[in-house]
């Protein structure tokens, strides 16, 4: 869990940053939804899941971008897990 501090008396400037972490985790569970969403589409087409048995049935471009879309949904669920876990305290 990583912990934020703030010692700053006015109250403006701890709401701005509590707001800021909101909205980055909406924009990665938004981001996150759409790139799931190209991912179903890739395996509910070609129903296997590994790039040996695909090689050669598809496109190498379409292999790639679904191999680079389930590395940046890894991606942003570690950031989402990070920006979730962190908690605010207001000296």
């Amino acid at each position: 869990m990583t912990k934020v501090i703030a010692q700053n008396s006015e109250l403006w400037t701890m709401r701005k940053i509590q707001s800021l972490v909101g909205l980055e985790t909406k924009i990665l569970k938004k981001q996150l939804m759409n790139i799931q969403s190209k991912v179903t589409d890739f395996e509910s087409r070609y129903k296997k899941l590994d790039r040996d048995s695909l090689y050669g049935q598809v496109d190498d471009m379409e292999l790639l971008e679904w191999e680079g879309e389930i590395e940046t949904i890894d991606r942003l669920r570690k950031k989402l897990t990070f920006l979730e876990q962190i908690a605010f305290e207001y000296e």
